[in-house]
């Protein structure tokens, strides 16, 4: 996690994440991370930065990098999300998420409004600590599960699914007794680097076999 000094996202709230430079077309900042070799994706929190690295490639030779992307942008004093071509700033289709995810609408149950009301003041504040996000997808009323979104540093974290289970589950089925139990909605950045993973595995079993250490 990279801390600036300073508001990342516009007015100091909200998130966006960005895989790939499609996405990534209103972020300037986003984009010179993603030019960098190795980086799978970025996360901007309300005034933290987060990347997720290419499994094959080290940290103590990536952080550098990004520190000096980080540092030079923000001296810079250009903006990280520019206006996009509908004259919207945002994040650009790469899995933005601000309040809007846990905004209270007049068309929501009551335990609609309490789940994304325990989300936005208890949850995002406590994974955000971290350098990740978890964004509000929906709630089926007939299995009583909700569905979430890990962003930022939560979605690769080997400790996500216990966060999840043993975290915000048993806080939002404490509160709200129609939740029944929560699951992950995968989203682009973290598909992604389960792909890479998976290649990279395959590749690693494909050595070993081939130097007969690893047999089916």
């Amino acid at each position: 996690m990279f801390l600036p000094g300073r508001p990342v996202m516009p007015g100091g709230a909200g998130s966006a994440e960005f895989a790939s430079m499609r996405a990534a077309g209103a972020s300037p900042l986003a984009r010179r991370l993603l030019a960098l070799d190795g980086v799978r994706s970025a996360f901007f929190g309300a005034d933290f930065v987060t990347v997720t690295k290419d499994p094959g490639v080290a940290w103590p030779v990536l952080r550098p990098e990004v520190f000096e992307v980080v540092a030079d942008f923000f001296a810079s004093g250009e903006p990280v999300l520019t206006p996009t071509a509908d004259g919207e700033g945002g994040g650009g289709g790469g899995g933005g998420a601000g309040p809007a995810d846990t905004a209270i609408l007049d068309t929501d149950s009551e335990v609609v409004a309490m789940i994304k009301e325990l989300i936005e003041t208890r949850v995002k504040p406590a994974v955000a600590e971290d350098g990740g996000n978890i964004v509000f997808c929906g709630f089926d009323e007939a299995t009583g599960v909700v569905a979430l979104e890990l962003q930022g540093a939560c979605s690769t974290c080997s400790s996500s699914s216990v966060t999840l289970k043993h975290g915000v589950e048993n806080m939002l089925r404490h509160y709200v007794p129609e939740v029944k139990g929560v699951e992950e909605v995968k989203g682009e950045a973290t598909e992604a680097v389960e792909r890479e993973s998976d290649k990279a595995l395959s590749a690693m079993e494909k050595k070993l076999a081939d130097a007969g250490i690893l047999r089916s």
